[in-house]
C-alpha cells in the first residue's frame, strides 16, 4: 500500500494528522506551527509532546525555504481569515505577492515554487470567507480560487456542520480541496458535469450526502489574479459564492446545498459530559450568576461610546444553560475563561450550573481525551486551543473517502 505523505500547515495541535491519520494511508512528514507574538508556543510543544519532533518545524511559515519542506501528496492546513487581496507585482519574481503577514501566501509560495506539486489539497476556513470583505462580497475566496486555477488546480468546496452528520458540535467551517491537473480525480471532475459532482460523484459529497437546494450561479474569472483582486463583484451587496461548488480551469459552478444525514446516531452535548468528579473551579459562583444571566439575556438599552456619542443597543437573548440533548453551540478562543461571557457554554448538573471543562472540549471536537494537557498549559490555554482547532471526524470522513478516489 503506497502512503499518501501529507504536509501539515498551521498545525494547531494537530487536529488535520489526527483525523487523516486514523487511516493509515495517510502519513504525515512535515508539519509546521508558530504562534507570532507569543513566546510561549503551547500548541507546538502539545503536538511534539504526541507525535514528536521528527519533522515538525516551529517557525513562522513565512520564513521557511520551500526547499526544506519534503516532496509530499496532500498539503492541507486551517489558515487564518485575512484580507486576502493582491498587493502588488514583483519584478523579477513568480510575479505576484499578497499582503505581508497573510498567510495564505505562504501556501501560494510553497505551491508555486514546488517543481512536483502535491496531488491534493486540503484546507479548512471560516465560513465569513465566501462572503468577504463587505465592498467587494467573495473577492478574498476567489482570489484564493483565481490562484489555485493559475497553479493548475481544480477545487470543490462546501460549507460543513459538524452538527449536521451526527458530530457533537455545531461547527461551521467551509472546508476546499484541491485536485492537481493529471490527477485521477481532476480528470474524473473534468468529464462530469459539476452540479452532479456537487451532489452525487464528488469526494465531499460521497463523504457527506446533500440535496440541492437552488440558488445556481455559473461564471468564470476574467483577467489576471490583480484584476480578480481589484474588480471582482466591487460594489455587489451578496457573494456570488454558495455554501457549495466546483472550480476548474477558471469557470466556476456554484449552488446552495442542504445537508442529509443517513446515521443512526446523532451525539448531543449531553453525550460527551464527564461522569466523574468535576472539579470545583468549573462551576458557578451564585454571585456572577446575576452577570451571567444579564450577558445571555436579551438586551434594549441606550449605550455611550468613550467619545459620549449615545445609540441604541440591542441583542437577542441566548440559550442559558445550554441544551444538553442537541449539538453544542460553536466553541470559541475564549471558552476556557472564568469570568461570566455571553459566549462561553454553561450547563446544569445535579450539583450546579458549571463551564465545560478542558476534556469536555476536546471531545466536542473529536480529539483524545486530555490530549490538551500538558505541564505548563493552563486549562483556560487549553479551551482557547480547542477554539481554534476543528471537528476531527469531518478530516476523517474526508481522508477516507479521498483515498477511495
Amino acid at each position: 500500500m503506497k502512503k499518501i505523505k501529507v504536509v501539515e500547515l498551521f498545525a494547531g495541535v494537530g487536529g488535520f494528522r489526527l483525523g487523516l491519520e486514523k487511516n493509515k494511508q495517510f502519513e504525515v512528514v512535515w508539519s509546521n506551527q508558530w504562534e507570532p507574538a507569543s513566546k510561549a508556543q503551547h500548541a507546538s510543544d502539545i503536538y511534539v509532546n504526541h507525535f514528536g519532533p521528527e519533522g515538525h518545524s516551529n517557525k513562522d511559515i513565512e520564513t521557511v525555504p520551500t526547499s526544506e519542506i519534503p516532496e509530499h501528496d496532500l498539503l492541507c492546513g486551517g489558515f487564518p481569515c485575512q484580507d486576502y487581496s493582491v498587493a502588488s507585482t514583483l519584478k523579477n519574481s513568480k510575479g505576484l505577492i499578497g499582503k505581508k503577514g497573510v498567510l495564505w501566501w505562504s501556501i501560494y509560495r510553497i505551491l508555486s515554487e514546488k517543481k512536483n506539486k502535491p496531488k491534493f489539497l486540503l484546507l479548512e476556513n471560516v465560513d465569513r470567507l465566501l462572503v468577504s470583505p463587505s465592498n467587494q462580497r467573495g473577492r478574498d475566496f476567489a482570489v484564493m480560487l483565481k490562484s489555485l486555477d493559475d497553479l493548475g488546480y481544480a477545487v470543490e468546496w462546501r460549507v460543513i456542520n459538524a452538527g449536521d452528520y451526527g458530530m457533537p458540535q455545531r461547527r461551521r467551517r467551509v472546508f476546499f480541496l484541491g485536485y492537481l491537473k493529471g490527477s485521477k480525480i481532476y480528470k474524473d471532475l473534468y468529464h462530469d458535469l459539476q452540479k452532479n459532482w456537487i451532489l452525487n460523484s464528488g469526494v465531499l459529497a460521497k463523504a457527506f450526502g446533500n440535496s440541492f437546494e437552488g440558488e445556481e450561479k455559473i461564471f468564470s474569472f476574467e483577467g489576471d489574479l490583480i484584476n480578480v483582486s481589484d474588480s471582482f463583484n466591487k460594489g455587489g451587496d451578496k457573494s456570488l459564492f454558495n455554501n457549495s461548488g466546483v472550480m476548474i480551469n477558471g469557470n466556476v459552478y456554484t449552488c446552495k446545498t442542504k445537508a442529509i444525514y443517513k446515521g443512526k446516531k446523532r451525539t448531543s452535548l449531553g453525550d460527551i459530559l464527564e461522569k466523574g468528579v468535576v472539579e470545583d473551579e468549573f462551576y458557578i459562583d451564585e454571585s456572577s450568576l446575576p452577570k451571567w444571566k444579564y450577558l445571555k439575556g436579551a438586551k434594549k438599552e441606550k449605550r455611550v461610546t468613550s467619545s459620549g456619542y449615545e445609540y441604541d443597543y440591542a441583542e437577542g437573548a441566548m440559550i442559558f444553560p445550554d441544551d444538553l440533548n442537541k449539538p453544542s453551540r460553536t466553541i470559541i478562543t475564549s471558552e476556557g475563561g472564568a469570568s461570566p461571557s455571553r459566549f462561553r457554554h454553561v450547563i446544569e448538573t445535579k450539583n450546579g450550573l458549571r463551564r465545560l471543562t478542558p476534556l469536555e472540549l476536546e471531545r466536542l471536537n473529536m480529539f483524545p481525551d486530555n490530549f490538551t494537557k500538558l505541564n505548563g498549559v493552563s486549562n483556560s490555554k487549553r479551551g482557547f486551543l480547542m477554539g481554534n482547532a476543528l471537528v476531527v471526524g469531518i478530516v476523517q470522513k474526508i481522508g477516507n473517502q479521498l483515498v477511495k478516489g
